[in-house]
């Protein structure tokens, strides 16, 4: 599949170029970032330059769709749908650079994708699974405001080069009404 471009009211959704490496690098400095998914700890330029040829290898694979987050011509983080199963099913990931978190941009950019990832234009999924590290409560909190149901803690299920860590899981159905949904792991 050649990639697709997304556009919302402020931002656009594309894959990395060539002039993203100095972003992305910058970005990926950030502990939690590093932490919390599966980038490379500690991450260096090269592991940037990886990213965008990887990113473009996977567009043309059937597993992974990657997209780059810009408000202008500022990168704001990346988005994408990662284990394309070929059956109806993928997980969403995100990050966002530290600088440019806030502003509701990242739960634009994600309705952005999930109304891609429904479409029979798109990915044709009946299903989104989001997990993150337990604790993650910011990406938790924007997962439950894109209308994720909360399904648990996968044990020691969430494995990266450095850690293996207790994992929360949520789901979004095709059919789901897409509002917030309480969560018994976040307070508010």
């Amino acid at each position: 599949m050649e990639p697709v471009t997304l556009r919302t009211t402020r931002l656009e959704l594309s894959a990395p170029r060539v002039e993203d490496v100095d972003a992305v690098y910058v970005a990926c400095q950030d502990p939690g970032i590093q932490r919390y998914t599966r980038v490379p700890s500690p991450y260096a330029r090269e592991d940037a330059e990886k990213f965008i040829d990887a990113v473009a290898e996977q567009w043309a694979g059937e597993l992974h769709r990657t997209w780059v987050i810009r408000d202008g011509a500022t990168l704001v983080g990346t988005i994408g749908f990662y284990r394309l199963d070929g059956q109806g099913n993928g997980e969403i990931g995100y990050w966002i650079a530290p600088d440019q978190r806030g502003g509701g941009r990242l739960r634009e950019a994600a309705n952005a994708v999930i109304d891609w990832a429904f479409s029979t234009d798109g990915a044709g999924l009946t299903r989104i699974e989001w997990r993150a590290v337990v604790g993650n409560e910011p990406s938790a909190r924007v997962a439950r405001a894109l209308g994720f149901r909360f399904e648990g803690t996968l044990r020691q299920a969430l494995v990266s080069a450095k850690h293996r860590d207790d994992g929360w899981i949520a789901g979004l159905l095709k059919t789901d009404e897409r509002m917030p949904q309480p969560w018994p792991v976040l307070d508010d």
